[in-house]
């Protein structure tokens, strides 16, 4: 609770106006109960019908007062809480993006956006229904109990004794409710993340058939997240009418103490007349706070969750190092350290890794030889260079690439980009360097400038559009009804998979980036587009350093020196004739993959 209230602070002015309002409604509160008294005990009696006119103005007016109150204390406490929700969700969304890819790896999507929806909604009601609205209803009791006791302390007293049964019933509601909004949280979370799994996937499920069976395992998790309601509202359903029971005693009580008195001559009806009020009055907030309790409670539940996420460090590859670390390199960002910005030149050296924990200092010998993804990389690339790293699925080709993206960071060696270690680098700046091009493409529901530019600072409409030109992808987008301004469907869906990699690779190349990384860039695509692609390689990858991977070695047959790995090790490298003459992994390769045509010869 401390935590979710320094969220307050920088609205601490708006709190302190919305706690004002409130206790100045608790005092209103006080006036009823009070003119009735006055009426019963001195104007009825007397007769004095100016009196009655009086204590009816002053009644309606302190209504009046109340209801302004009341708009006012909404409208603020609504504002202060989207207000803290938004930077909430921001910080929530800021935090996420520098989160290592290993944590998506293991958290469903659906998972982290009921963080930033249903967790973070949950904590807005305590913010507009919840925090500054119990310092009303405590000022109220507060207000109601201290009227009580000035009017008669005895039978104050008398009405009090049922306090502690509330307070108990309070207790076991408490503890038991917090545990079942834990499991609604929970089970929403599930329902999220399956949802979002097997919408992305519905081409599957209708292919396989398994429309039923997909059903059948939604409905049961639906089922769990209805029995957590269910349980929540049966606490519910308990715990309000226990209250009012005890609230209906008090009264009883009231009656009897205040009767008997009234009937000694001790007590005026009046006096007895307000105690009834009083005490529904004191009661009424007793229900709301239990009620206000148990918005903490749900939010206690969210909270607990969204907290667990922002107290997830960044794993230390997302970590910037201490400006004092980094060479004194230029670069046109002020306060960011970069390696040069030309050159290219690529070492990695004696690299091991492996996915998971391993201590830095733990020699490579100690681990078993399994979990190892990577093991003695060991070559460098000149600048201009066009490597290609080949090998079967599996040999950790693209882990190659995550690294020196600076994703992961190996457990042992080094990987030096124009001989600055890339550790020793923030990554914004290696990544600004290298344009990368995915087998898997990611289009967003933006418009095609916006998917090649990404929003880049340096890349104008120009460099789009001549970025566009030199793929070969600006006749398509030409051909569609807004060319560039056309907005995307979602991951590129009314482009082909064959224009969507196009556009991936007008978007690495808009950058003008020192590097070109290609991770089967060509393997989505027919022959024509192949065709264009190789064109356009052939022309941007002069004077930049190329890293080509390819399962298709017609491809790569130009390459300056391949690279071919095996179960994590580079075996064997050369040009693709000496790789041939040396008739291992890479001639076994050739050969399965043009076994039965001419080329194979």
């Amino acid at each position: 609770m401390r935590r979710l209230l320094a969220y307050l602070r920088p609205y601490w002015l708006h709190v302190v106006v919305a706690v004002g309002i409130l206790i100045a409604a608790s005092g209103l509160a006080l006036v009823g109960p009070w003119l009735t008294k006055i009426a019963i005990d001195q104007a009825f009696p007397a007769g004095d019908m100016r009196l009655l006119g009086t204590l009816a103005v002053v009644y309606v007016g302190s209504m009046l007062v109340a209801g302004i109150l009341e708009y006012g204390r909404t409208l603020l406490t609504t504002w202060i809480g989207q207000r803290v929700m938004e930077d909430l969700r921001a910080q929530i969304f800021r935090h996420v993006q520098r989160l290592e890819l290993a944590f998506f790896d293991r958290n469903p999507v659906g998972r982290l956006m009921t963080r930033v929806t249903s967790d973070v909604e949950a904590l807005n009601e305590m913010f507009t229904s919840g925090v500054v609205t119990i310092f009303g209803d405590v000022f109220t009791i507060g207000a109601i109990v201290t009227a009580m006791l000035i009017l008669d302390w005895r039978l104050a007293l008398v009405t009090f004794t049922v306090l502690p049964l509330v307070f108990l019933s309070a207790w076991l509601f408490r503890t038991r409710v917090r545990r079942a909004y834990r499991d609604i949280r929970l089970r929403l979370a599930r329902i999220n993340s399956f949802l979002q799994e097997r919408i992305t996937g519905m081409s599957v499920t209708q292919l396989f058939r398994q429309e039923e069976r997909t059903y059948d395992r939604f409905d049961e998790i639906n089922r769990d997240h209805l029995s957590a309601h269910l349980k929540s509202i049966t606490y519910y359903a308990l715990f309000f009418p226990t209250v009012e029971i005890l609230s209906a005693v008090a009264m009883a009580l009231i009656i009897w103490y205040g009767g008997s008195e009234s009937l000694r001559g001790a007590m005026t009806v009046g006096t007895i007349a307000a105690f009834l009020q009083y005490a529904r009055r004191f009661f009424r907030p007793i229900q709301d706070l239990s009620e206000k309790y148990n918005i903490l409670q749900s939010a206690m539940a969210s909270s607990e969750r969204v907290f667990r996420l922002l107290d997830r460090e960044p794993h230390p590859v997302e970590a910037e190092p201490a400006v004092a670390a980094v060479p004194a390199l230029p670069t046109s960002e002020p306060g960011v350290a970069a390696v040069p910005s030309r050159g290219g030149r690529i070492e990695f050296r004696d690299v091991w890794f492996r996915y998971g924990e391993m201590a830095d200092d733990a020699p490579a010998e100690d681990a078993e030889e399994a979990e190892w993804v990577l093991r003695n990389i060991t070559f460098d690339i000149e600048p201009g260079q066009r490597v290609a790293i080949v090998g079967a699925t599996g040999a950790g080709k693209s882990t190659l690439i995550n690294l020196l993206m600076r994703f992961y960071r190996p457990q042992r060696g080094q990987i030096l980009l124009d001989g600055t270690d890339i550790s020793a680098v923030p990554a914004a700046a290696v990544r600004r360097r290298i344009g990368l091009v995915l087998q898997d493409v990611y289009l967003f529901s933006d418009t095609v400038e916006r998917n090649i530019d990404l929003g880049r600072s340096d890349v104008t409409d120009s460099r789009v559009r001549e970025a566009a030109r030199r793929v070969g992808v600006a006749p398509y987008v030409e051909r569609l009804p807004e060319g560039f301004e056309q907005r995307l469907g979602e991951r590129g869906s009314n482009l082909s998979a064959g224009e969507r990699q196009l556009l991936s690779f007008a978007r690495a190349l808009a950058g003008d980036p020192d590097l070109l990384i290609l991770d089967e860039a060509t393997s989505a695509v027919d022959s024509e587009i192949e065709a264009r692609i190789e064109r356009a390689l052939e022309e941007l990858m002069t004077g930049r350093t190329s890293l080509v991977i390819a399962h298709r070695l017609s491809t790569i047959r130009n390459a300056d020196r391949i690279l071919v790995m095996h179960h994590g090790e580079i075996r064997e490298t050369g040009t693709h004739e000496e790789l041939l003459q040396l008739g291992g992994l890479y001639t076994r390769l050739h050969r399965l993959q043009f076994a039965g045509s001419p080329s194979a010869a």
